[in-house]
């Protein structure tokens, strides 16, 4: 009996030791980057807004609700009841040549979640692109809704501006950032998220990091703005070791705002004051949780939001692709219809690949997830 029981519990040791060396190799990947060092590190430790060796949000901002502890969070998360977390049809959508539109024309095209291709001032610009079927470390989490991923890489064109908000999985795709590199001529990010770029084989000269309220002056009169978000960062155990930001694009004729992620916060009200207004925000309104009421905004807070950015319109997304919480899939879609009532702006709502016209103010969108189920 006891040779049976040492058996039994040295094949559990083997098996657990095989397990935890496999996770080891495993998360040795590329695809989960290495943290800053050297000059960027030495870079990142200048900023204000860096310390005690991680990034800080402009206010106070805990991961979870007052009052929840990280376990009945997870409980909550993994065991309560969930509806409609997925569409059982597919999602419709219009594919776009992108590489046949006027360059001349101003156009933004959602992609599906955070991911956006824009023509600004006659160049070309992606914002965290995920052309993959899943957002996640493993191809069989995170999938993307049925009908959601009509785009690959070969149907990009070449690429002026690479734009990354953060390192999260569903905004820095390893697959979709690295095909793409041969089309990429430049990429900004907050800092230190140039050290996955460089760890992928990137030309370091063509990657811009930025801290927060930082103007990059770019060619033929387009400067994008770096700028803060109420978040956090990393891929894996790391946390808040890279800066998440939301952009400002602005061009003479046009000012575009992109939020990246984050939760409600006065920054918003100090970036429309700092920029007189957007013609466009293109807004995170996803993903939400009312234990997590920091770090994602409820829709009603996006309306909020988009007013004192004094935005003329607003492009929602971080929906209609992946469900990572627990909310039915299209209410993120029929909340901030019914809080965009009576507002200052024009709520815009194309399919997936429908191009939006930044010229065109008649252009009208359907509430197209209302024909799906």
């Amino acid at each position: 009996m006891r040779k049976r029981l040492r058996k039994m519990l040295l094949a559990l040791v083997i098996s657990f030791a095989i397990l935890f060396i496999g996770i080891g190799l495993y998360v040795q990947h590329p695809k989960f980057g290495t943290l800053p060092r050297g000059v960027r590190l030495d870079r990142i430790e200048s900023s204000p807004n860096y310390v005690d060796g991680q990034f800080r949000n402009l206010v106070h901002t805990p991961q979870f609700s007052e009052g929840n502890s990280t376990a009945s969070v997870w409980w909550y998360f993994l065991f309560a009841k969930k509806e409609r977390l997925a569409p059982t049809t597919s999602i419709p959508t219009v594919k776009t040549d992108l590489k046949t539109l006027d360059k001349d024309k101003d156009v933004v095209v959602w992609l599906g979640h955070s991911s956006y291709f824009m023509q600004l001032g006659g160049k070309r610009i992606l914002i965290d692109p995920v052309l993959s079927s899943y957002a996640a470390p493993v191809s069989f989490a995170n999938k993307a809704f049925k009908g959601t991923n009509p785009y690959t890489v070969e149907d990009m064109p070449e690429i002026d501006y690479l734009l990354i908000s953060h390192d999260h999985w569903d905004h820095l795709d390893y697959p979709t950032v690295t095909a793409l590199k041969p089309k990429i001529k430049n990429v900004i990010c907050g800092l230190g998220v140039g050290a996955y770029f460089e760890e992928w084989g990137f030309d370091t000269k063509h990657v811009l990091e930025a801290d927060w309220f930082t103007a990059l002056e770019l060619e033929n009169d387009l400067t994008i703005h770096v700028l803060p978000a109420r978040h956090f960062s990393g891929r894996l155990f790391s946390r808040n070791k890279t800066l998440w930001a939301g952009f400002a694009l602005v061009t003479p004729k046009r000012r575009i705002f992109f939020s990246g992620d984050g939760g409600y916060g006065p920054h918003f009200k100090q970036i429309g004051d700092m920029l007189n207004g957007f013609d466009l925000a293109i807004m995170e309104n996803g993903q939400y949780d009312k234990n997590w009421p920091y770090i994602h905004m409820m829709p009603e807070e996006v309306a909020q939001a988009a007013e004192e950015l004094k935005a003329k319109a607003l492009l929602p997304g971080h929906a209609g692709k992946f469900a990572i919480a627990n909310h039915p899939w299209d209410d993120p879609f029929k909340r901030i219809t019914d809080a965009s009532q009576n507002k200052n702006y024009k709520l815009l709502t194309p399919m997936i690949g429908e191009p939006v016209e930044l010229e065109n103010q008649q252009q009208l969108f359907s509430r197209w997830w209302e024909g799906v189920e």
